[in-house]
């Protein structure tokens, strides 16, 4: 057994991205991010579907089409594969924990 909020650093120079469980076809991860953002010239283009949930913190996601996604605790988005997006925005005064599933 772990939990989730145990074990953050206190120094956070990069995203954590650490995976809790993976199978071949599935990935589930626990992120956690302090003011990170993604590289302003980079989008995410996964090949695999991406559903998360935000347990702490609070995030702004930007997709390539213009939409753009605040979330808060508690909740929940569904991203399509190859659908583009970037991270604008994350708490910077505390920790911003995901639990984000990859799945075909």
């Amino acid at each position: 057994m772990k939990n989730i909020y145990a074990g953050i650093p206190e120094e956070l120079p990069e995203e954590l991205i650490e995976p809790l469980l993976e199978t071949g076809k599935l990935t589930i991860e626990r992120i956690v991010s302090r003011g990170h953002t993604s590289p302003e010239d980079g989008w995410y283009d996964q090949d695999r579907n991406e559903w998360l949930v935000l347990l702490s913190g609070n995030a702004t996601i930007l997709f390539a089409d213009g939409t753009e996604t605040r979330l808060s605790p508690g909740d929940t988005l569904h991203i399509p594969a190859h659908r583009k997006h970037r991270v604008t925005r994350t708490a910077p005064d505390t920790e911003t924990l995901w639990l984000a599933v990859h799945y075909p």
